[in-house]
């Protein structure tokens, strides 16, 4: 049970490096060091997930994990190609963004699948606690914390500080997401869309040229997680909708490490014999139209600020804009003022590249390589 003043100080810790600017990284490690303080772990994972879908996008490993054997292909599998109340998707809906297996379970932690099919034979760990990234409406990624079977299980008070740091992480997620432009070498050929075949095995049985490279440019620091992992997620909710328990074939916007945004998306295939339940997975570049909104909300914008930031977009004048909402000209000044602040640009040009992340911009005009985007 962590004491009142450590869980204090501990709030007070991931408040501040949550608006400090980190990039993403950085601010992980440091929140998730300075969380073992008011709730002790023995290892720890934390995921960014896509806001829109709650898809992993990204996870990094600490303590234990960090060293252990992967099993990040089959973690995903069971993680999304399953449900149960602790699921990373089920906590992003629900009441309470945090919960505790053995809290949960009332102590029979074998009831949860996970647990038992995946945590405890593979680490031998007791018990989990989790908690969503959760501000508002949207979920910017998770983390689950673990303890070996001869520790004392995650308490009520310590599942009550996680939910209380719920948005405070989710926070410090969405601006770290945002805290590097992206890095596009000049001259550097475009990849074009990759695909990957995964069969009903899970195994790759058919890559195309250039998914390496694409898979390899998904992995960030020594704490990253398998770069496999977010198709992993993709393949066992594709699972999912091929057996009808969802109705929208999952997708995913992924941020590289380079600041490149992709777009990742799976299907599963219809067959017969031996390629019946392959599932494909494609990977590419993001059209604007696909990570505006999602930028737009990292950005923390109030509705009336994101009304005026989606006219800015569209070129509409000041005035134009004042018509547009009913409001003074004065007033959406007030609304760009504040819009430029939280995105940390002096212009509407700056804030037009900012939310393309110079991803696109500089590109305008140059001509579409074979896979439909610029070359």
């Amino acid at each position: 049970m962590p004491r009142g003043l450590t869980a204090e100080r501990v709030r007070q810790d991931v408040d501040v490096v949550s608006r400090a600017g980190l990039d993403l990284d950085t601010f992980l490690e440091e929140a998730v060091t300075s969380l073992k303080r008011a709730v002790p772990w023995v290892a720890a994972c934390l995921a960014t997930h896509d806001p829109s879908t709650h898809l992993l996008t990204s996870a990094r490993k600490y303590g234990f994990l960090r060293d252990a054997n992967s099993h990040d292909h089959e973690f995903g599998l069971l993680e999304y190609g399953t449900v149960e109340p602790t699921a990373f998707t089920e906590l992003a809906q629900a009441p309470v963004p945090a919960a505790g297996v053995h809290l949960l379970t009332e102590g029979e932690v074998e009831r949860s699948g996970r647990m038992s099919r995946f945590m405890m034979p593979h680490f031998g760990f007791g018990d989990e606690a989790r908690v969503v990234f959760r501000e508002g409406p949207q979920a910017w990624g998770a983390m689950a914390l673990f303890r070996s079977s001869d520790e004392q299980p995650f308490g009520a008070a310590e599942v009550d500080l996680l939910a209380t740091l719920s948005p405070l992480f989710a926070r410090g997620v969405r601006t770290g997401m945002l805290a590097r432009l992206a890095d596009v070498p000049e001259g550097r050929a475009a990849l074009g869309p990759a695909v990957l075949v995964v069969d009903s095995d899970d195994e790759i049985v058919q890559m195309s040229m250039g998914a390496e490279e694409r898979l390899a440019g998904l992995v960030s620091g020594s704490a990253a997680a398998d770069p496999f992992s977010p198709v992993s997620a993709l393949v066992g909710a594709a699972r999912r909708f091929a057996r009808g328990e969802t109705t929208v074939p999952p997708r995913c916007r992924v941020r590289t490490p380079a600041g490149q945004w992709l777009v990742l998306h799976a299907a599963p295939l219809s067959g017969a014999g031996e390629r019946a339940g392959e599932v494909v997975v494609t990977i590419e570049e993001a059209r604007p139209p696909e990570i505006v909104a999602l930028v737009v909300a990292a950005f923390d914008l109030t509705p009336r600020e994101r009304d005026v930031t989606q006219l800015v977009l569209q070129g509409v004048d000041t005035k134009e804009i004042a018509a547009t909402l009913h409001l003074s000209s004065y007033t959406v000044q007030d609304h760009l003022k504040a819009i430029f602040a939280k995105a940390d640009v002096r212009s509407r040009r700056e804030l037009i590249a900012r939310i393309y992340f110079d991803q696109y911009v500089p590109r305008m005009g140059s001509e579409l390589s074979p896979g439909g985007w610029f070359a």
